[in-house]
């Protein structure tokens, strides 16, 4: 659960209601359960990959825990990623780079969008460019000095709302704080990565 809204948020002083697509009631009903019982907070997601041969690959997700037990999506997703021709792949489907980038464009839009329903904005229209720069003598070994991923990444947003330019750069701002993919981005996360026999 992506909300990006938490303590932080003040507290609606009248009933919240729906707003851009957002289940605003829910949303609060939802921060204050896990106010009120931390243990519902623990989440474990997952994103099954089989290899579809050369650099293709195909995950599935379709389940996680949640909220204290297991849960399934509605319908299992897939996602494919390869490598486009240039790079020696088949190009069926975005790299998993870009995976990455649409996953912080994905995350940070979710955060635009409840925070400002919880806030009472109304928006009409977010759109977003996420580009990486990357220096690809890393990832093929020909250079100790070039890391493997990207290098720099920007995020450009346009926003139309019914509130002026400054309380949206708030909920943008705000949201950057909250996203969940930002902060793996920004501040790392510890990964193994095992063999099962």
């Amino acid at each position: 659960m992506d909300t990006h809204v938490t303590t932080d948020m003040p507290a609606p002083k009248k009933l919240p209601v729906p707003r851009n697509g957002v289940d605003t009631p829910k949303l609060f009903a939802t921060i204050a359960a896990v106010a009120d019982q931390p243990s519902l907070a623990a989440f474990k997601f997952r994103a099954q990959g089989k290899w579809m041969g050369g650099t293709h690959c195909r995950s599935t997700v379709a389940g996680f825990y949640g909220v204290g037990g297991e849960m399934k999506h509605a319908m299992p997703f897939t996602a494919e990623s390869d490598h486009p021709k240039v790079l020696c792949g088949e190009d069926q489907g975005p790299t998993p780079v870009e995976h990455l980038l649409h996953a912080l464009a994905g995350c940070l839009t979710a955060g635009i969008a409840n925070i400002a329903a919880a806030r009472g904005v109304t928006l009409e229209s977010v759109s977003c460019m996420v580009e990486g720069d990357m220096d690809l003598r890393g990832i093929l070994g020909l250079s100790q000095e070039v890391r493997n991923g990207f290098q720099a990444i920007r995020v450009t947003f346009k926003v139309k709302g019914d509130a002026p330019a400054e309380m949206l750069q708030k909920i943008i701002d705000q949201s950057r704080a909250r996203s969940a993919v930002f902060d793996i981005l920004t501040k790392g996360v510890p990964v193994s990565i095992a063999l099962e026999a």
